[in-house]
């Protein structure tokens, strides 16, 4: 966009993302018509990116307190939780949507860096990394290239950085052919009291840029990240950063051995809007304002403007507000590490963003109105029920047929790239660098990670079936958090708060701003059930696709990232079956349920079904008696059931040690829906036979419904006494099938 010596109109701030409105109150706030760099700062920190303007009102209703809880929802970089022994524990989630959409190694890998970068500015070295990833339909060539990015991107990254990538979630659906989703999981540690605020505390005191130049690229990414994809958004390929793990691992070592000196006051990560948004928020956040000299900022490309220095994103860099007369400790480590570290700039005590440019001053704004809560719009949106849940309300399990064979049946549903095993994507990520990592030779439902220096043991995962929640947002979002706290209690650990990545489309139509409200609703729902504080993460509106004059937009995914605690690392419990001999009881009511399932979608060709059936209050109590299932140490294996429904699930139990299981299902109930169905709250458990007694003692006492299905059983799969074959078998199929549609 060409910049003229003319004051910019409306027409120019609709350009840059900017209603006519806001863009009158601009002209308020700074008592003038704004010059074209200062109307760049407002459409970056204003944009739904950053701003949340179209989801903080909703955003607020969340639960954000906990016992547990040291940093909530907004006040830094990342939440922080008291694991106990001193230690804290920090941890976020976000997305990288359009980048990965458009350039996906580079959108996966910048996601990635980014996410690590919010973790240890505040002092915490991570330790761990997640991912959601959501795709269309693999029988189409570009979904296989954006995996096969993607894929490749978040390896790469992690791998170099020396950041193990532990557990995540991959789905396939076709309403995600064009705008795929990418969610990026930081966990890390550092000793209480020991963390950095983001703040700009004390007029006087120096302002450092540190870390990597500052490019041309991601120029207007928070801007690109709040707007529709369409066919033409491949020129936006600019606003796509450009990431280096090298130079994140050298900044993550200089970062931390920095903070050790006590000459930083304050530090926070450059992503979105880059110096724009650092500078403002930690301003706002201190009731300070600052003088910076963008001349003094190191560039890789010559003749930069001044909107250009500001709005970039490139990668890997920090603000830091240092200690006056304590400069020189910043620049020896930085200058160990070979990094750049310029003083750019001053607090002030005016509350003003003053900028300079060329010796000239080229923006003057206030820093509280740019920011969330300060004066930053809100708005909250019309909303109405989609017309397809129509369809949605006349779906009846009853009426679907029954198959003419279910061993048949069994063998396409195992084929689904949603249910088979995603070892063709994880096996590219390194799971044991730093050797924490548990769950690689001990498979459990949340992926666990060593605290080192304790006894204790961080469970982490992320969860979200979209399909559930496009067919009903409210029960779907809270089946999203129960999931991730069955997953978590599954493995032995303790739920104790979440980070949420809120995915959805265009806010301004009313039926997607239907879905995110009661998508809300449903998450505050569970997680006040559950005692899981919301400890941050973000919103990403924007999900749909934009072909010709159609908009389709994606399925509602409020990814759920969670946090456990394991008091010791020996607590874990898996899911593999142990010993032959051993009983296999299914806890929890099987119902004759199919809504939402994989069954219905493959065999059936099904899109519009009600959501599984659930009860918060039924899944809170038997996620206790699992609890104490495990503490007792009664069980030998422990897995939910989930995608696939039962058969899935014991075929996951019994694949790891090649253990095959004879069940019977229940005449009760279709057989379909006994097998297949995935009605929530309900858990496989293997027991051994001496164990039995004390095992249904605890259980009767505790007054669940549970199901004695069979016992852990030779080599083989058999169902009502019709043998399904060798787990071998199905182990080769599940193991992969994935791999094979990748590489056609």
């Amino acid at each position: 966009m060409e910049v003229t010596e003319v004051l910019p109109t409306v027409e120019t701030a609709k350009k840059l993302g900017l209603t006519e409105q806001e863009f009158q109150q601009i002209n308020t706030i700074l008592g003038r018509a704004p010059n074209f760099t200062e109307l760049s700062i407002f459409s970056v920190m204003w944009s739904e990116h950053c701003s949340y303007k179209n989801s903080i009102f909703w955003l607020k209703t969340l639960p954000r307190e906990g016992k547990k809880l040291l940093v909530g929802a907004g006040e830094e970089n990342a939440g922080l939780v008291d694991i106990g022994d001193g230690i804290a524990c920090a941890f976020k989630i976000e997305s990288h949507n359009h980048p990965s959409a458009i350039e996906p190694y580079q959108g996966a890998a910048t996601g990635v860096g980014g996410i690590h970068r919010d973790i240890f500015t505040m002092g915490a070295r991570p330790i761990a990394s997640l991912n959601s990833l959501r795709f269309g339909d693999l029988n189409l060539p570009n979904t296989r290239h954006l995996v096969k990015g993607v894929v490749h991107g978040i390896g790469d990254y992690g791998n170099c950085f020396g950041v193990p990538t532990v557990g995540g979630e991959v789905y396939f659906n076709s309403c995600y052919n064009q705008n795929i989703l990418v969610n990026a999981m930081s966990v890390g540690v550092v000793k209480v009291g020991e963390t950095v605020s983001a703040r700009a505390d004390g007029p006087g005191n120096p302002v450092f840029i540190v870390g990597s130049a500052t490019g041309k690229d991601g120029i207007h990414g928070a801007t690109f990240a709040s707007a529709d994809l369409t066919e033409d958004s491949a020129e936006d390929l600019p606003a796509v950063q450009v990431g280096d793990p090298f130079q994140e691992k050298l900044l993550l070592e200089a970062s931390l051995e920095a903070i050790k000196t006590g000459a930083i006051i304050g530090m926070q990560d450059m992503g979105a809007a880059g110096i724009t948004c650092s500078t403002s928020e930690m301003s706002a956040k201190s009731g300070t304002g600052m003088r910076i000299d963008l001349d003094k900022v190191p560039t890789r490309q010559s003749n930069m403007q001044a909107w250009e220095i500001l709005l970039s994103e490139s990668q890997e860099r920090m603000l830091i507000v240092a200690k006056k007369g304590q400069e020189h400790l910043l620049l020896e480590v930085f200058d160990k590490w070979d990094l750049e570290c310029e003083e750019i700039g001053v607090i002030t005590d005016t509350g003003r963003l003053e900028y300079f440019h060329g010796g000239e001053q080229v923006a003057d704004v206030p820093a509280q109105p740019l920011v969330l809560g300060g004066g930053a719009p809100v708005y909250q949106r019309e909303f109405q029920k989609p017309a397809y849940m129509e369809q949605v309300a006349r779906f009846k399990s009853a009426d679907v047929p029954f198959p003419k064979n279910y061993f048949e049946t069994a063998n396409k549903l195992f084929n689904s790239p949603n249910i088979v095993s995603k070892r063709w994507i994880y096996e590219q990520y390194d799971s044991m660098v730093r050797t924490n990592t548990t769950t690689t030779n001990k498979p459990s439902d949340a992926a666990v990670v060593r605290v080192k220096g304790t006894t204790k043991a961080l469970a982490m995962t992320t969860d979200c079936n979209s399909a559930y929640v496009f067919a009903n947002p409210y029960v779907g979002a809270m089946i999203a958090v129960a999931e991730a706290a069955r997953n978590i209690v599954c493995s032995g650990g303790e739920p104790v708060a979440i980070t949420n990545c809120l995915n959805f489309g265009n806010p301004y139509n009313p039926e997607v701003y239907w879905q995110f409200v009661e998508a809300i609703k449903g998450m505050g729902d569970a997680c006040r059930k559950f005692g899981t504080p919301v400890t941050g993460g973000n919103v990403s509106f924007y999900n749909q696709s934009v072909l010709k004059d159609k908009t389709e937009p994606v399925y509602p995914t409020p990814t759920i990232g969670m946090l456990g605690v394991l008091e010791s690392g020996n607590a874990q419990m898996t899911l593999d079956f142990k010993n032959a001999g051993d009983h296999i009881y299914l806890i929890g009511n099987p119902t004759n349920d199919l809504g939402s399932s994989e069954y219905l979608r493959v065999i059936h060709g099904v899109e519009y079904s009600n959501a599984p059936v659930f009860d918060l209050n039924e899944e809170y109590d038997l996620q206790q008696q699992i609890k104490g299932l495990i503490k007792q140490k009664w069980a030998e294996s422990v897995h939910d059931v989930s995608e696939g429904g039962l058969f899935v699930a014991l075929m996951e139990c019994a694949m790891v040690r090649n253990l095959g299981f004879k069940i019977e299902t229940n005449d009760a109930f279709r057989k379909d829906a006994f097998l297949f169905g995935e009605s929530q709250s309900r858990y496989v458990v293997s027991v051994r036979e001496e164990k039995e007694e004390s095992f249904l003692n605890f259980l009767n006492s505790g007054n669940v419904s549970f199901t004695k299905l069979g016992e852990v059983f030779g080599k083989n799969v058999l169902i009502d006494d019709e043998n399904w074959g060798e787990v071998e078998r199905w182990k080769s199929i599940y193991d992969n099938r994935l791999g094979e549609i990748l590489e056609q």
